[in-house]
């Protein structure tokens, strides 16, 4: 059902990548203290470390153990490897939370001792018993004497008459020559199989002796391995707790290092949920799409009705919705700006994506929703999506029926996120102080969406712009348009007139917070100017104190002094020091003109202005009255804005028709080009084009150049007596 789900989100490829960074295959669910492991995460993203080996399911061995069985060599050595790695891991600089923990997984030195035991390969080294070094070496003697055995065989004078090639076949796990019959006087062997050709698979006596010790030698090895199987799985049985909890501490070490790994491949960030019920996403994408632009989504309500463009990510944007409530829930990391974003815990998640509808469970759509809805009356605390919410009945009815099943599963404490292009549907929902609303917008300039949402306000569907755009003909569209009605039609021009205002107050309240985080700069700006003059003055006083008390202090010398002469060097000083005493003035030497770059501190701006002692300056959009001795002049280049000047001369003669019979189609494109001009300048609002019928290649050439042109609002078929199918006649 889990995997179910996330296909249905489209998060499948997301989680096999993913899965693909587990050392051994494992549930993505990470139990636990989900703060903690948070914390962990996040400080081993700090650090580069090597990705835990590939490790096999020791479930099995573990309980093997437990009934004191004898685990075989290259299961133990799977152990071996987990207790390596946390020896390694043990070994690097983390922060405090992962450091804590690591420290307390206390490796047995019993089993430490093991990792001495085994190769690279998990093979037991021969340098740890003398018995081995001997066996090997007995081992390679016997193969080398094998070697030489068949060697010396095949080049045999009495056997080479009976010899079909001088290869060693390997034939059911033995070395056998390939004979001819009547080799029994040349050869004693023993025939072990026959070929296509009809010759015999033959082990020579001599091989099979030398064959039957190399089996011994293996014999003795496989004894010997035998006994520290059985003395590494006594001590692995008195460690057995220690076993059980080192193997679940590695997948745990495993989940952390499989996030982190992902994280840092795709550049993604993580995210705590918290108590809340919120999803406030910022430059979010969802994992499965590739450069797409980035969303902000702030869903605190109980529901959230996306609507408006077709083909213009409604459902993407609900899929990636409860991708991030689920991703976050499982603590897997996405693309996300994670500081600014705040996504809620639930208890559970659901969604209503796709036609239940087939041929296998004989129900209808509507009647497969309304199944679905039944269950889920009884749960709280679900995260529910619901994609295209009327598909499958009457409009209406429904309408006032999902009004009723989406209020009732307010009441239990339940978030639902619903696409719609049901206007009535959303604004019934509306008038509920729980629903917010979201529109996905058009570009009408363009004529394709826009891929960005609308906080607020209901969307347009743009059905029609959506068909004309795939290719439906112009005037299969404009009929389309005639059959919706007047009254509808200016209804969508309404909603599209008012996703354009929200849309333009939007942009001046950004110009307006741009204009205010300026002011605030300014002022900060100012109040340090301001600070900083006052400690320059404070400090200028404190001097000119000094200096006047000095200068006071050496005239009072004189009044106790008696000689003449001392009493006029003392009033000499005295006056020396009054002399030193230089009183501040601030002089204006640059000369000011409007239009000047002046800068005052971190402020810079243009001088709009200039009154006697003070000029008006222009910085960001904001006027600023500063005082002409503090500015100072700036070194920014005035850009010189280029003025551009369009004469349109209107034609002297202009006909309300254009013949183009006889022309090829890019002669035509480009006399049907200038003629629509021209008849724009002289103010036409509707003209005749003929192109004749022929073999259509003309007709098709001007009635693609139509719809692709701006300033053509239609084009129809002449009637019968001015051309018909070989005319158009354009409304522009």
């Amino acid at each position: 059902m889990q995997e179910q789900f996330f296909k249905k989100l489209d998060l499948d490829i997301y989680i096999k990548d993913f899965k693909n960074l587990f050392a051994r295959d494992k549930e993505i669910f990470l139990q636990g203290d989900s703060k903690l492991h948070f914390k962990r995460i996040n400080e081993l993203c700090l650090i580069d470390f090597t990705p835990p080996p590939i490790i096999g399911n020791l479930n099995t061995a573990l309980t093997h153990l437990s009934k004191q069985g004898i685990l075989h060599l290259n299961q133990s050595f799977e152990f071996i490897k987990i207790c390596m790695y946390f020896n390694y891991l043990k070994g690097l600089k983390f922060d405090e939370s992962l450091r804590e923990w690591l420290l307390k997984i206390e490796i047995p030195q019993s089993i430490m001792e093991f990792i001495e035991y085994f190769d690279e390969k998990g093979e037991i080294k021969e340098s740890i018993d003398e018995r081995l070094v001997n066996l090997n070496l007995a081992l390679k003697m016997k193969k080398e004497s094998l070697v030489a055995e068949f060697k010396k065989l095949t080049y045999t004078k009495n056997l080479s008459a009976y010899l079909i090639d001088t290869q060693v076949h390997l034939i059911n796990g033995m070395e056998a020559l390939l004979l001819r019959g009547g080799f029994n006087h040349a050869l004693k062997a023993k025939i072990i199989g026959r070929s296509s050709s009809g010759g015999f698979y033959v082990v020579p006596l001599s091989v099979e002796k030398i064959q039957s010790q190399i089996d011994e030698i293996k014999d003795a090895k496989e004894e010997i391995f035998y006994e520290y199987a059985k003395k590494i799985s006594l001590i692995f049985y008195k460690n057995l707790m220690f076993l059980k909890f080192i193997n679940q501490a590695f997948d745990l070490f495993d989940h952390y290092s499989a996030r982190v790994l992902m994280a840092k491949k795709n550049d993604f960030e993580f995210v705590l949920t918290d108590n809340s019920s919120n999803l406030n996403l910022y430059n979010f994408a969802h994992p499965a799409l590739k450069n797409a632009k980035s969303v902000d989504v702030n869903f605190s309500q109980k529901v959230l009705i996306i609507t408006g463009v077709n083909a213009g990510g409604k459902s993407m944007l609900l899929k990636g919705i409860l991708s991030a409530a689920l991703l976050a829930k499982y603590l897997l990391p996405m693309k996300i700006n994670a500081q600014k974003s705040q996504i809620g815990n639930f208890k559970e998640f659901d969604a209503i994506l796709e036609d239940p509808q087939n041929v296998k469970n004989d129900i209808s759509t509507f009647a497969g929703r309304m199944l679905h809805f039944s269950k889920l009356f009884n749960k709280k605390n679900i995260l529910l999506g619901i994609d295209e919410i009327e598909l499958g009945t009457d409009f209406e009815e429904a309408a006032c029926l999902y009004n009723e099943l989406i209020t009732h599963l307010i009441k239990h404490d339940n978030k639902i996120i619903i696409t719609t292009h049901h206007k009535r549907l959303a604004m019934l929902l509306a008038k509920n102080s729980q629903v917010e609303l979201l529109a996905a917008l058009y570009d009408e300039e363009l004529s394709r969406p826009k891929y960005e949402f609308l906080k607020g306000t209901i969307g347009k569907s743009y059905a029609f712009e959506t068909a004309l755009r795939y290719g439906i003909s112009a005037n299969l569209v404009q009929n389309a348009k005639k059959l919706y009605g007047e009254d509808k039609e200016n209804l969508e021009e309404m909603v599209s007139k008012n996703i354009n205002l929200e849309l333009s107050l939007r942009k001046k309240s950004q110009e307006l917070e741009m204009k205010e985080a300026k002011v605030d700069e300014i002022l900060l700006s100012l109040k340090d100017q301001k600070e900083k003059n006052e400690q320059e003055f404070k400090k200028l006083i404190s001097n000119l104190e000094f200096k006047y008390h000095q200068a006071i202090q050496e005239a009072k010398k004189t009044i106790s002094l008696k000689d003449t002469k001392e009493k006029q060097r003392s009033l000499n000083k005295a006056n020396e020091f009054k002399k030193s005493i230089i009183l501040p003035s601030i002089e204006q030497n640059e000369e000011f003109r409007v239009g000047d770059f002046v800068k005052y501190e971190k402020i810079k701006g243009k001088i709009t202005a200039i009154s006697k002692n003070d000029a008006m300056i222009q910085s960001d959009g904001l006027s600023l009255r500063v005082p002409l001795k503090l500015l100072k002049k700036s070194n920014q280049i005035p850009t010189q804005k280029v003025k551009s000047s369009i004469n349109i001369t209107r034609p002297n003669t202009l006909n309300m028709t254009l013949d183009l019979h006889g022309l090829r189609s890019d002669e035509a494109i480009e006399r049907l080009d200038k003629f629509i001009s021209d008849a724009l300048i002289a103010g036409f609002d509707e003209v005749v084009v003929y192109h004749g019928i022929g073999t259509g290649k003309l007709a098709f050439a001007v009635r693609e150049f139509l719809k692709a042109h701006k300033s053509v609002k239609s084009f129809n078929d002449a009637p019968f007596n001015q051309g018909g199918f070989g005319a158009k006649v354009v409304k522009l």
